[in-house]
């Protein structure tokens, strides 16, 4: 297991990666935007922060801490989500990031960005329906 991660010369570790995401949702829990759907959303706020700090330690450390369904977990709330609220997550994140570990940050926001879009187009895209050719008689 990882402890420390080099990003292009830049490192994370565990512990880092611990404070940056309880001062990260202490600021979506207070956003007008995101606090409205978080806040009823978790009922146990230090297993969630714990959670989440296991799945960026998994990301970024390849630890494989985390043993969760992200898309399951947001699927459930997919009534209260807007793509808008990615966006504001992501801006939240990515100033977060630049506070805790700015050393790390870019390639925070990079795989955050690329988490959010799998996200979000799991969770707004659909095709329509594929047409079948008419057959001749």
């Amino acid at each position: 297991m990882n402890d420390v991660a080099s990003l292009t010369g830049a490192t994370v570790t565990e512990s880092e990666l611990g404070r940056l995401v309880n001062r990260f949702y202490v600021r979506v829990r207070q956003d007008e935007m995101l606090g409205p759907v978080f806040n009823p959303a978790v009922s146990d706020w230090p297993e969630h922060l714990e959670k989440l700090t296991y799945f960026w330690s998994s990301i970024m450390l390849t630890s494989g801490k985390y043993h969760g369904n992200p898309m399951a977990a947001h699927y459930k709330h997919l009534a209260e989500i807007t793509p808008a609220m990615f966006d504001r997550w992501l801006k939240l994140w990515g100033e977060t990031a630049a506070e805790v570990v700015p050393q790390a940050a870019p390639a925070l926001q990079a795989k955050a960005a690329r988490i959010a879009e799998s996200l979000k187009l799991a969770l707004f895209f659909r095709l329509p329906p594929a047409q079948r050719p008419a057959t001749a008689a």
